[in-house]
């Protein structure tokens, strides 16, 4: 069983850091597929989940962005990360 989609963007909008589809959709246990369904309207919220080719939140536009979406150059890349950090 996997993590809570809220919880991993809870975590990633309170260290204001960015995340692969590929890795917050291991975490929860979805498919990429899948986390785009979970994932809902473009909010800045959700815009820390970004691709895993660009870095950058898929189809958004700069208002549908979070205002410190850039602060960080670092990405999440690991859902091992989400797992030692989250308690399931």
């Amino acid at each position: 069983m996997g993590l809570s989609f809220n919880s991993v963007i809870n975590y990633l909008n309170e260290n204001k850091i960015r995340a692969t589809k590929s890795a917050v959709a291991d975490a929860c246990g979805v498919t990429v597929r899948g986390l785009t369904s979970l994932m809902g309207e473009r909010r800045p919220e959700a815009s820390w989940v970004v691709s895993n080719a660009t870095g950058n939140p898929t189809g958004y536009q700069p208002e549908e962005q979070h205002a410190e979406l850039y602060r960080s150059t670092r990405i999440i890349t690991s859902a091992e990360v989400f797992r030692r950090n989250l308690s399931v």
